[in-house]
């Protein structure tokens, strides 16, 4: 195979946003080429006018583009290449692989009906497929024809699936595939087979819904000359009930995914081990995946994706993020609850100390605010933590905040000096300087808070309760 050029390709239909079924099968098509040092195209099959859209196209760059999945060649759009398909067209008429069908619709449908009634399955019965020695119907003048595929009849059509083993289908149970329709614009499989031609696609990784479309594009593409790329049909992901994943189970939408706080490294992470495995490695890096990724451990049943496993994932590349990154997409978060940064401790800060616990960027900003807004610690609380044996001790405690060395270290030997002299426990100061500090009894070490807060703001409340 390292002969081989390596050329694949991620060829999504815009009919919808990026789900995560074809992100994990770009992913694979990337990390293939990447491995050997091959081309990764970009193709959106755009044919479907009624269903495709601007911002579904909008929405498939801008999910590859968070993944950090950069294409060598594209993105193509079929609809830009519509005089090569009716190239093609024509020169399969001329050589006899396709002919023009004038059946109507309402034709075609009356002969799977009969065939449905007889038991059969329902196909075009090739009443205008010409034969040797058959006579044709005469035209109907005042009807356009669709362009149909002239599959053969006999024999069967196999191939070695690099997931699923060999794969064989008679060529009995196939149509004379529509492959322009009567205004002359060509329909998805014969799309398909051209571009991959024209593309020089050597691996075809792609969802196992495209199963059945496979035996159709093999054998245009023997029609037309073309060699036969490798092909590996993807078990579909499913939900951590067994079924096939859908909006119910929460965000299906790769773009969903960075608006809930995820990180692209821990979303790739991940769906790299939803078919594929090296050994017992859960964390890897990309490079490390590109390295790695081969077909020969694509399983073959389907994946359940886990809301928890990729939350686990996400916050260990939170605690591996730069703190500078992090304060960039936590802040935007953070401004719109209204946090105040005037004169508020460093961010990156902050979050360096909440990160730890953290499975979302969303999580991470709302751990953060008790930094970033005037604390308001409820009043009963107050009551019951900030006692008059404690007092003596806090006022002790505002004394040496004015003077000690201004480390966590420092701080945290200042506090243990405060309660010997006071003959007080940890828990007895620690619980009221939370409240009056940050407004809330659950926060990171006493001293690391402290210190973040910064000497001036930590006087100010204090004495404010003094």
């Amino acid at each position: 195979m390292a002969m081989t050029v390596v050329r694949t390709r991620f060829a999504p239909s815009p009919t919808g946003y990026l789900h995560l079924g074809g992100a994990r099968t770009a992913l694979y098509s990337w990390a293939f080429a990447r491995h050997f040092g091959g081309t990764f195209i970009l193709r959106i099959e755009d044919t479907d006018l009624e269903r495709s859209t601007p911002e579904a196209v909008q929405a498939i760059l801008d999910g590859m583009k968070w993944l950090g999945l950069d294409h060598d060649e594209g993105p193509f759009y079929q609809m830009q290449r519509m005089d090569r398909y009716r190239e093609v067209v024509a020169q399969m008429l001329e050589a006899g692989t396709a002919y023009l069908c004038y059946s109507s619709p309402d034709e075609v449908e009356a002969m799977r009906e009969r065939m449905r009634a007889a038991g059969e399955k329902p196909r075009y019965d090739g009443t205008w497929r010409p034969e040797a020695g058959k006579t044709l119907p005469p035209v109907p003048a005042d009807r356009k024809p669709v362009v149909r595929f002239k599959n053969p009849l006999d024999g069967e059509v196999s191939w070695d699936d690099v997931v699923k083993g060999t794969i064989t289908i008679g060529n009995k149970e196939l149509d004379d595939l529509v492959i322009a329709r009567p205004d002359g614009t060509p329909t998805y499989n014969f799309c398909v087979a051209v571009d991959d031609w024209d593309m020089q696609i050597t691996h075809v990784l792609r969802g196992d819904d495209h199963v059945n479309n496979t035996p159709r594009q093999i054998n245009i593409l023997r029609a037309i000359g073309a060699p036969l790329p490798l092909y590996g049909h993807l078990p579909m992901i499913l939900g951590a009930d067994g079924e096939k994943l859908s909006k119910r189970h929460g965000a299906v939408s790769v773009m969903d995914y960075p608006a809930k706080g995820y990180l692209p490294e821990a979303m790739l992470n991940y769906l790299a081990r939803l078919g594929w495995s090296h050994g017992d490695d859960e964390v890897f890096s990309m490079e490390r995946f590109c390295e790695w990724f081969n077909l020969d451990h694509l399983t073959r049943s389907a994946a359940q994706f886990n809301n928890e496993k990729l939350g686990w994932l996400n916050n260990h590349y939170i605690k591996q993020a730069d703190n500078e990154r992090l304060a960039q997409l936590a802040r935007p978060l953070m401004e719109a609850a209204g946090a105040k940064f005037d004169g508020s401790p460093e961010l990156p800060a902050v979050l360096a100390l909440m990160k730890e616990r953290a499975n979302t960027v969303n999580e991470l900003a709302d751990a953060a605010m008790l930094f970033f807004r005037d604390p308001q610690p409820d009043a009963a609380l107050m009551a019951q933590h900030l006692t008059d044996a404690v007092k003596p001790a806090l006022a002790q405690f505002a004394e040496r905040v004015a003077t000690v060395e201004w480390t966590k270290e420092a701080i945290a030997a200042m506090i243990k000096e405060v309660l010997a002299a006071n003959g007080l426990k940890m828990p007895q100061i620690a619980m009221p300087l939370r409240l009056i500090i940050t407004g809330q009894l659950q926060t990171p070490a006493i001293d690391a808070v402290l210190q973040i807060v910064g000497r001036d703001a930590v006087l100010a409340r204090v004495n404010k309760y003094l």
